[in-house]
């Protein structure tokens, strides 16, 4: 097996050099007479998330300009209203502003006498087990509600009438990247991810300023504490770096002054808040240039430096069409996207467009990210949901990419960072998951396995066993240890003011009792009627029109071979007709098979 997966390693590898072509770094656009259904196809695969048979041939009976406009711009698309994040209603009045850990908490407890908009109980036993139970409540509860986002936007890139809508929101959310584990509140990254949507193929400069504003940008990068006479620099940095002109093109005294221009922004539950009284109104020296500026103007100078429009544009074409880039390409396309005053949409039309995007060092030689294999796996199969089983979000974080939570401020890596033994393996695991699901899943969000999981259902079961609070809530293993004894008081707990795991414990309870579960559904695959609908009669019918439908690199003679062997073999003959009441669990380990290959990473 670890040959298995070094060969396919060295496959991805080898498959990512090309020989140089004529088309190769030329943007005039593709003549109607080069366009065909492979074209087509890997224009749906990039600018979007792939498609069934029908969606591909739809779009290849189109003109090259059609097509690239019914993507970009959506003409000719249904005017279909996809339903809105349906809220379980976890958020109450109280938990602005929500205290940092839960020491923060019980000392504002202390003093002011209440916290999270619950009071101390004036006497009793354990007076502030209540506050640090909402605590824990709002730690589990924007957790489970940032999955159940997770999951919206798996669906909406899925069925989405406008994939390359949800797509440009993915680049966004791996360049302007936030993290819920640090932002605790599944408000703020919901609005930041329909920001996103709603901006992520317009303006940059409209799109830069509402993240400079919004209060998950805010939260993220410590807007609190980013005030006159004490500039954080934060925010200032990581706009130079990472959000508009990379490393080496700005000063340790531009960021310095930026940051001053950005004090007092700040945010007051969901909304973006100005300061005036912690805002530094003095003249800032950014960039060459002088004057009393504010964040705004700042993002502006930002934006007139010659290395933010080659930046971007950089950014932008390794994310769509390769990651091998030539300085001279590079150049132009940056000019082109400040000529276009940063409007993304008739940037992404001239690349989707140009030549060099369906030149053959571009063509399947991208490694699909976890949530592109994923989403893009099911709209193959013309699925029209996510299944809840298995989950979503537990298949991309072991794959390696998490919505909502990527690892750094700088996203994920992308490209052959994607690839490892061990990843390859799991992508394998992904695939057999969807042909064959595991009917002993249990929800990770009903029945916490990660973090203090284990301990959680300890309390549980040491709760029910007849343990008073301090016994049951003692570190260990199922026994921790401990004497069992029956029918306990807590008359022992009487002077403490809380205990941290039992609230940890009620958190979690509270959270389940009112966030809206995830549906536990599993994919419904009808892969013999699949097969036959396509006309296929022999093993090797079938094998090629699996092959067509999902992989863009095309198998060998001797993998198509044994692969038709294999099912022929599983299927005990050669006439497909006479297997159709039998067939299905052959062609899901076909399925397997086929989805765990190497050139099926590829798109």
């Amino acid at each position: 097996m670890f040959r298995t997966v070094l060969a396919a390693a060295a496959f991805l590898g080898s498959s990512l050099a090309q020989a140089a072509s004529p088309w190769a770094g030329d943007l005039a656009p593709i003549a109607p007479s080069d366009w065909n259904r492979a074209r087509a196809a890997h224009l749906l695969e990039r600018a979007g998330f792939s498609g069934t048979p029908e969606e591909i041939d739809a779009l290849a009976q189109l003109t090259p300009v059609e097509a690239v406009r019914r993507l970009v711009y959506f003409e000719g698309v249904p005017a279909t209203e996809l339903p809105p994040f349906e809220h379980s209603g976890v958020f109450e009045e109280g938990l602005d502003q929500f205290p940092p850990s839960r020491p923060a908490t019980t000392d504002l407890a202390r003093t002011k006498g209440e916290a999270l908009g619950v009071k101390v109980k004036p006497g009793g036993n354990r007076r502030m087990q209540p506050v640090v139970n909402k605590f824990f409540y709002w730690l589990r509860a924007s957790k489970l509600e940032t999955d159940r986002v997770a999951y919206w936007w798996a669906d909406r890139m899925l069925v989405s009438p406008r994939p390359l809508e949800e797509k440009m929101a993915l680049f966004w959310h791996g360049h302007f990247a936030t993290n819920e584990e640090k932002v605790r509140d599944y408000r703020k990254m919901l609005n930041q991810l329909e920001l996103f949507q709603r901006e992520g193929l317009g303006n940059f400069r409209t799109l830069l300023i509402g993240v400079a504003q919004d209060p998950a940008m805010l939260s993220f990068l410590d807007a609190a504490v980013n005030v006159k006479g004490a500039p954080n620099e934060n925010f200032a940095r990581e706009i130079m770096e990472l959000f508009t002109m990379g490393v080496g093109n700005y000063s340790e005294r531009d960021i310095r002054e930026a940051a001053r221009a950005f004090t007092g922004w700040n945010f007051e539950g969901v909304t973006f808040r100005v300061d005036q009284s912690k805002h530094d109104d003095g003249t800032k020296e950014v960039l060459g240039h002088s004057g009393n500026y504010d964040g705004i103007q700042v993002i502006d100078i930002i934006l007139e430096q010659p290395a933010t429009p080659q930046f971007l544009a950089a950014k932008l074409y390794r994310f769509f069409v390769r990651d091998d880039l030539d300085p001279a390409l590079k150049a132009e396309l940056g000019k082109r996207l400040k000529a276009g005053n940063y409007e993304i949409a008739p940037f992404l039309e001239t690349l989707f467009l140009s030549r060099d995007f369906y030149a053959p060092e571009s063509v399947a030689t991208r490694i699909k990210s976890p949530v592109e294999l994923v989403v893009s796996t099911y709209r193959k199969l013309g699925l029209t949901a996510v299944p809840g089983v298995p989950d979503f979000n537990e298949t991309t974080t072991a794959l390696g990419q998490r919505l909502m939570h990527p690892p750094t401020v700088a996203g994920w890596a992308q490209g052959r960072s994607w690839i490892t033994p061990g990843l390859l393996l799991e992508r394998g695991n992904f695939a057999l998951d969807v042909a064959l699901p595991d009917i002993n899943y249990i929800p990770g969000d009903r029945y916490p396995a990660s973090q203090g999981g284990y301990e959680i259902r300890f309390v549980h079961e040491r709760v029910r066993s007849g343990l008073d609070l301090t016994s049951a809530t003692k570190p260990g293993g199922p026994d921790g240890g401990m004497e069992m004894m029956a029918m306990s008081t807590m008359s022992g707990d009487r002077d403490e003011d809380f205990n941290t795991r039992f609230g940890s414990y009620r958190g979690w309870q509270m959270a389940v009792e009112r966030v809206k579960p995830i549906p536990r559904t599993v994919a419904q695959l009808d892969l013999t009627g699949m097969v036959l609908e396509a006309g296929c009669d022999t093993p090797e019918e079938v094998v090629a029109y699996m092959e067509g439908r999902f992989l863009s690199v095309p198998l060998d003679a001797t993998t198509r071979r044994n692969l038709a062997t294999f099912l022929e073999k599983e299927l005990g003959t050669r006439d497909m007709k006479a297997t159709s009441t039998y067939a299905e669990d052959s062609l899901r380990l076909l399925l397997h098979l086929l989805l765990s290959r190497p050139e099926y990473q590829l798109g």
